[in-house]
């Protein structure tokens, strides 16, 4: 029994650590300040991102900063290792058991939905800046795969984030860089059509970008599908007019800016209360949430249902760290450009979260129940270990008697308390994410003269702070992201 004890400390002490965001606060400080090889070397040093169930984050998170410092070879084979954890669909028993027995921390983090899109964002333009136009047209394919699994995915879950519109305006922009212009019209018709499934034509925090909708009808006219280009003009009041391509080809600048929001522990209580004919539901205090709780279906024989009645959950919960969209400006050529948003990486963090809330309640509350129903049972089955073992002895008097019920009872209280504490300590929210990413993404789509370019991109208000370019024009359409 001692020993049992003394693993259940060890396993609790593991699991009672802090966040991940305080876990990794020495390589995100070096990443917020622009230090992306020191930021590097500090992942490579994190030990807990070296487990397999984290590997996914260290990928991840190694391969922008490879990215970043400009290292394309190096960053495509990191997040290329991130995506093939993120392609894992199904858990693992160690998994699921990991989930049940401790918490979803413990299980193989495999990226949020809007994470593993990112991973072709940054795959596709690592493709685009080595010349491999092979590459970047099969990453734009797995666009096409990631969303069909996505939407599988969102029917099993029951929420709305089924697609990407951003990653479908990339799909269509690479397939247009590499001369394919029907795949690319079919991939701004999908990206269009994503946020024409709402009324006020946004989706997730983004308005459809009006540079979307002239590449749709300029492709659907170079394609020949006049009566589609025509319906979509009239539908966006926009008159096309061919123009001759320009010289030096054309450039989308993609403009990332703040920081994408940070999980923490939120602790939420609920009740097991008796319905009718029977049935249990939980209740949070403010009645916001009632839901059922088949307790038929476990082994409850040595259960009080007393003992079930008050549950805390431990839940994660997105913080802003950037919560507003810092609008940049763009001259190119003395020419002034006003970008559009693309992607608004925290509109769709903590859309999602509230979209999964009750099944990732159910799951929490669930998995207590389960831990409650084995405490409960631990301390029926140390008492009748203990008793099984005064009924062995064959001498015993009335005190004697007195004194082993009392150990029999002292023996399966401690076995529910030692796992009681375990499942305390145990009950920790998920609190990792793929935490360097922007906040969001703006984009331009603008013409260039052949030879160099000069642009100048600037962030107005408290920091005022502008990068400057070059980019030579060549024709055709190219690529540069700035962050």
């Amino acid at each position: 029994m001692i020993k049992g004890f003394s693993f259940l400390c060890i396993v609790v002490f593991l699991v009672s650590c802090g966040s991940y965001n305080r876990k990794i606060q020495r390589y995100y400080t070096q990443m917020e300040a622009g230090r992306y090889s020191a930021a590097s070397r500090v992942l490579d040093n994190i030990k807990f991102l070296h487990r397999p169930r984290n590997q996914f984050l260290y990928y991840a998170e190694k391969g922008r900063m490879a990215h970043l410092m400009g290292l394309y070879d190096s960053s495509n084979y990191l997040l290329n290792e991130a995506d093939r954890i993120a392609e894992t669909r199904f858990k693992n028993t160690g998994d699921l058991i990991a989930g049940n027995l401790l918490n979803p921390m413990m299980q193989t983090y495999r990226g949020e939905a809007f994470e593993r899109f990112m991973l072709h964002y940054y795959k596709a333009l690592n493709y685009s800046y080595l010349g491999d136009a092979e590459n970047a047209l099969v990453e734009a394919r797995r666009i096409s795969i990631a969303t069909n699994e996505q939407m599988d995915r969102t029917r099993e879950r029951d929420n709305r984030f089924s697609r990407d519109a951003f990653s479908l305006n990339i799909q269509g922009m690479i397939y247009e860089a590499a001369g394919d212009l029907n795949n690319a019209f079919i991939a701004y018709r999908n990206a269009s059509e994503t946020y024409l499934s709402h009324p006020d034509n946004t989706w997730y925090g983004v308005r459809i970008p009006s540079q979307l909708q002239k590449d749709l009808i300029r492709t659907a006219h170079q394609n020949g599908f006049t009566g589609i280009a025509d319906r979509f003009e009239r539908q966006w009041n926009i008159s096309y007019q061919p123009t001759p391509a320009p010289e030096g080809g054309e450039l989308v600048l993609f403009i990332e800016t703040g920081k994408a929001p940070v999980k923490e522990e939120e602790n939420l209580f609920f009740t097991l209360l008796k319905g009718e004919g029977g049935s249990f539901y939980f209740a949070d205090p403010a009645g916001n949430f009632q839901i059922p709780f088949d307790l038929n279906r476990y082994n409850t024989n040595n259960v009080d249902i007393g003992d079930l009645r008050t549950f805390r959950v431990a839940l994660p919960r997105y913080s802003a760290v950037s919560p507003r969209v810092e609008t940049a400006s763009v001259t190119i050529n003395g020419m002034g450009y006003t970008p559009e948003l693309a992607e608004d990486i925290n509109t769709i963090a903590f859309q999602t979260m509230r979209e999964n809330r009750i099944k990732d309640i159910t799951e929490a509350l669930t998995r207590l129940a389960i831990k409650k129903i084995a405490e409960a049972g631990l301390r029926a089955g140390g008492k009748a270990i203990a008793n099984n073992k005064k009924g062995q002895d064959k001498a015993e008097t009335p005190d004697e008697k007195k004194k082993q019920e009392e150990k029999a009872e002292a023996v399966g209280a401690a076995m529910g308390l030692i796992f009681q504490a375990f499942s305390l300590a145990a009950e920790k929210a998920d609190t990792r994410n793929w935490q360097s990413l922007p906040a969001h993404i703006q984009y331009i789509r603008a013409p260039l003269q052949k030879g160099v370019n000069k642009i100048s991109v600037q962030l107005p208000g408290a920091r005022n702070i502008t990068r400057t370019l070059e980019v030579e024009g060549k024709g055709g359409l190219q690529f540069v992201n700035i962050h």
